[in-house]
């Protein structure tokens, strides 16, 4: 009966039997559908069903509840089973649950097995054959996966396929652009840009496109948008290829329209055609070279994965100039806990106005010790020197006589030098020493952020690329390489020094961690590992996102030659 059986899950969940839908059941029995299609062939352990559909408050019993989801399933999936016959498509083994299913009757598989077609048709030359896969594969698509479903799980799995289909979007305008077809291309790409306002892969194939159509001013506008855009949101600006891309729109360089029948212009023979780079000494294969994000190894610009979220944060700026001439720190400080800064800053902006600016000149000091500066040293001096002033008036000042105008008038001017001055000088510090620390923070948020998409990146490769993990040393920080993962690490391959920096550990912790593999053998999981290794919560949460539980590595003989090269394993 499973090879009558279909599963969509590119879109709302559904499935059929032969031409007959079936009803699905409740709102749990589907999520627990949901986890098996995403492992189709594969068991999968009760505890993980259970941490998929309930993440955040799992029940007491919860692989009683996971049964009687399963026994519900069984009784949709084959009606016509006995009840006391054992189950065919939904059975019970010692790893786990396994359904099982042509791995064609599911919607993704069929998708994902698509692409992959096309970009082998496209390689070998076929570019309509390929179209035709791409646009059949698409053409799957009948919404956003897994809607209704929360928790870590089906987050992680609705990421990967949307991302999957934007880059095939993106891969198939690249082939109706290399087909000449920009003029039918320009309302897909209106309609694409505006679904994915920030993938500049997009923008670029649309500026393109409306180019080659004729449209030079709104190809620039189209420029204009993206860079409002990531400088508005995101404070950076459109990557190079975008900029590149725009500089030849603007001088209407012909190589733009080169191979395009209707808007060919004639040769110039006199104009070399420019010189293909050369080729990488130890290129990866294709396939490998299309996954990999740009500027990471010698691929052409946009390749399937995207580029970071991020591309320019080291060059951006961590605050506005000092107005008040604060030196820049010699090295890098960690910020005082918010509410320290907070009480910090009220305190120092009170003080200069209650004391009628005779201690403006101890904030300053603070300032001057907090930042190393020199110059606002010097300042805290001449506001002591002033204050002294100030003081040494006030005490042999003699109220039975009349001040002259001038005596007032150096009054007045001590004074508000002290007390106004000071004060106004005090808050605009604290404005620009917050910019400082806000601009420092975003900068971390935003640098995390990146890290976290190339670690996604790094696990979508090995997802769909096993042999990357040599290739590229993925999860491997102890060996050379040019792949930037996102500080993945691989637990069972990396040697115990490399533990030794796992964020969030004891010594102790970690020691237990390096002994409990070379003992008992390597870790399958985080819940292996927190099993074996007993760890906070917190601290789980933390190596989630970092660790990976690759099979112990392959013997040298058996590794790609690109990896033999590197450092021996450790044992």
């Amino acid at each position: 009966m499973s090879g009558t059986l279909r599963f969509e899950i590119l879109g709302p969940q559904r499935a059929w039997y032969a031409d007959r839908e079936i009803d699905l059941g409740p709102g749990k029995q589907r999520a627990v559908l949901a986890v098996l299609l995403l492992s189709t062939g594969r068991p999968v352990a009760t505890g993980q069903i259970v941490e998929a559909v309930w993440p955040d408050d799992p029940p007491a019993n919860g692989p009683n509840v996971v049964q009687k989801y399963v026994a519900g399933l069984r009784r949709v999936l084959e009606p016509d089973r006995s009840p006391r016959t054992p189950g065919q498509v939904l059975s019970l083994t010692d790893a786990g649950y396994l359904l099982r299913v042509d791995p064609e009757a599911v919607d993704a598989v069929r998708f994902d097995r698509g692409v992959q077609a096309a970009r082998q048709r496209h390689a070998s030359g076929r570019t309509e054959l390929a179209l035709d896969e791409l646009t059949a594969a698409l053409d799957l698509w009948r919404g956003e996966p897994f809607t209704g479903f929360s928790g870590g799980v089906f987050e992680a799995a609705r990421h990967r396929l949307v991302e999957l289909r934007a880059v095939a979007l993106e891969t198939r305008a690249e082939l109706q652009l290399d087909s000449g077809r920009h003029r039918e291309l320009v309302g897909e790409l209106v309609e694409l840009v505006a679904e994915f306002p920030v993938r500049e892969r997009l923008r670029h194939q649309y500026m393109l496109a409306l180019y080659r159509s004729g449209r030079q001013a709104e190809a620039l506008a189209a420029y204009r948008d993206i860079d409002s855009l990531l400088r508005e949101e995101y404070g950076i600006g459109p990557g190079e290829a975008l900029r590149e891309l725009h500089g030849r729109i603007l001088r209407a360089d012909p190589t733009l329209t080169a191979g395009v029948p209707e808007t060919a212009p004639t040769p110039n023979p006199t104009v070399p055609p420019p010189a293909a780079p050369p080729a990488p000494a130890h290129a990866p294969p294709p396939a490998i070279q299309a996954a990999v994000p740009p500027l990471q190894v010698a691929v052409p610009p946009y390749a399937d994965l995207p580029s970071p979220l991020y591309p320019a944060l080291d060059g951006l700026p961590t605050g506005p100039p000092s107005p008040f001439g604060v030196d820049q720190p010699r090295r890098e400080r960690h910020p005082l806990p918010t509410w320290v800064s907070t009480t910090a800053t009220v305190a120092g902006t009170l003080l200069p106005l209650l004391s009628f600016g005779t201690l403006t000149w101890l904030v300053m000091l603070a300032y001057a010790v907090r930042r190393r500066s020199g110059r606002l040293g010097l300042a805290a001096l001449g506001y002591l020197v002033t204050a002294t002033v100030l003081v040494f008036m006030m005490a042999t000042d003699d109220l039975e006589t009349e001040d002259s105008a001038a005596e007032a008038f150096f009054w007045l001017g001590v004074l508000s030098l002290c007390w106004l001055v000071g004060a106004a000088h005090v808050v605009l510090l604290n404005r620009w020493v917050w910019g400082r620390f806000t601009g420092r923070r975003l900068v971390a948020q935003a640098r995390e952020e990146e890290r976290r998409v190339r670690r996604q990146q790094a696990r979508n490769l090995l997802h769909r690329y096993p042999s990357a993990r040599y290739e590229f040393a993925i999860g491997r920080p102890d060996l050379a390489r040019a792949f930037d993962d996102g500080g993945l690490i691989d637990v069972n391959a990396v040697p115990d020094q490399v533990l030794a920096t796992l964020p969030g550990l004891t010594d102790a912790q970690r020691r237990q961690v390096a002994m409990d593999r070379w003992v008992r053998g390597p870790y399958a999981s985080m819940e292996e590992l927190a099993a074996r290794c007993p760890l906070p919560l917190a601290v789980i949460d933390a190596l989630r996102g970092v660790l990976l539980f690759l099979p112990p590595p392959a013997p040298p003989a058996a590794r790609p030659a690109a990896m033999e090269a590197g450092p021996a394993e450790p044992r």
